[in-house]
């Protein structure tokens, strides 16, 4: 019996664990009930459980044999504040919460291969196991890490893998180096003086430079980064005024700003910094410029990523594999852990099409979306591959 087919025969008291998570989500660092769910059974099953890493989170120990290398294996846990709109058994009890990105079936397929690695796998070795809360907010990758993270539970190479609508399910992605981009946001306040919209010559009008200000954002993609390189910049949020006679006195814009080089990352911070103050001060306005630098390029390490492609090609054949991806422009605070060990981030496909929730399209749909819901389908391929990377690092 090859070993998908064994975890897939497995599957269901996984699929029901994953049921039961969605059922029940919880925000980042309010996974309370997750946790302890999660390390009772990990402590049943012979595992040394450490909780209260960022509040919620856990790490899992497995040690065996006299072996000296350490693997980690990372899943997230947290859930998104959106109103689910499927109508499955399974759908959220809890209104403005859902699992939206999957997080419920990462931790579930992580559970599984935890499951039959206790079991069945030989290995020498340290396991780790990583239940981060947290990913979407405010970053539990970086807080457990301040927390001690790898100096308490060292690993030589970190895994993690994510679910992705629009890809055929169970197929799996890889990409060597940078794969997922950085994330920063930038909050600009920009403080005229307000009066009546029948006489703006007795005003400062912050609208006005926010129109201006967000049309010249778009030339720092197009004028001042390397056409081969990525940048994003997206005005999500711009807001300003009540009346259509009045001019207000401050007008707010809310940007995302995305690179996928950390050179670049840099770049956009100085020229938006520099555009928008000069902008501003043109059309006689204040700007107020709050930069926050989230989330990290995601660098995936060559070496680490070449083990990845060679196990998926051992448990899934060549076909079922895409040993080079694109990048995406999404952020991912697994980032975090990148920066601290070497180590590979992977996508898994979640389903194709284009989907718009309930049913089968509901794997196809996009995450973060209301419609979305994670294949259970792809369950035991996660956990295979998870078991036999395992096996195939710990016995190297």
């Amino acid at each position: 019996m090859s070993l998908l087919t064994e975890l897939e025969n497995r599957a269901a008291p996984f699929v029901a664990l994953r049921h039961d998570l969605h059922r029940h989500p919880e925000l980042g660092l309010q996974e309370f009930r997750t946790s302890a769910l999660l390390a009772e059974q990990l402590r049943a099953w012979g595992y040394t459980v450490t909780q209260g890493l960022a509040t919620t989170g856990l790490v899992a120990q497995l040690k065996r044999g006299d072996g000296c290398k350490r693997l980690g294996l990372r899943a997230d846990m947290d859930a998104l504040p959106i109103q689910e709109a499927n109508r499955f058994a399974h759908t959220s009890v809890h209104d403005g919460v859902m699992h939206a990105c999957g997080h419920d079936g990462h931790t579930a397929m992580l559970m599984a291969a935890a499951h039959y690695i206790a079991q069945e796998v030989n290995f020498s070795g340290t396991l780790n196991l990583i239940f981060q809360p947290a990913e979407e907010h405010p970053g539990g990758a970086q807080l457990m890490i301040n927390e001690g993270l790898f100096e308490r539970f060292p690993c030589d190479a970190v895994f993690a893998a994510h679910n992705m609508p629009g890809i055929a399910a169970g197929e799996l992605v890889f990409i060597d180096g940078p794969a997922m981009a950085s994330s920063d946001d930038v909050s600009i306040t920009l403080t005229g003086l307000g009066g009546h919209g029948a006489m703006p010559h007795r005003a400062q009008d912050p609208i006005v430079a926010a129109a201006a200000i967000v049309m010249a954002l778009q030339t720092i993609v197009s004028r001042n980064v390397d056409p081969q390189h990525t940048a994003v910049i997206t005005v999500g949020a711009l807001v300003a005024g009540k009346a259509n006679n009045v001019i207000p006195g401050s007008a707010q814009l809310e940007l995302s700003v995305r690179a996928l080089d950390s050179a670049v990352r840099d770049l956009l911070q100085e020229r938006i910094t520099t555009l928008v103050t000069a902008q501003a001060l043109s059309l006689g306005v204040e700007a107020q410029i709050n930069y926050k630098r989230d989330y990290p390029v995601l660098v995936n390490t060559s070496a680490e990523t070449e083990l990845a492609r060679q196990v998926g090609t051992e448990l899934l054949g060549p076909e079922r594999i895409t040993r080079q991806g694109r990048a995406l422009t999404g952020s991912e605070d697994f980032a975090f852990m990148l920066e601290h060990c070497p180590g590979s981030y992977f996508m898994i496909g979640n389903g194709l099409g284009q989907g718009t929730g309930e049913g089968l399209s509901a794997h196809a749909c996009m995450v973060h979306n209301p419609g979305y819901d994670f294949n259970d389908a792809i369950l035991p391929v996660g956990a295979a591959f998870w078991a036999l990377l395992t096996q195939r690092y710990l016995t190297s």
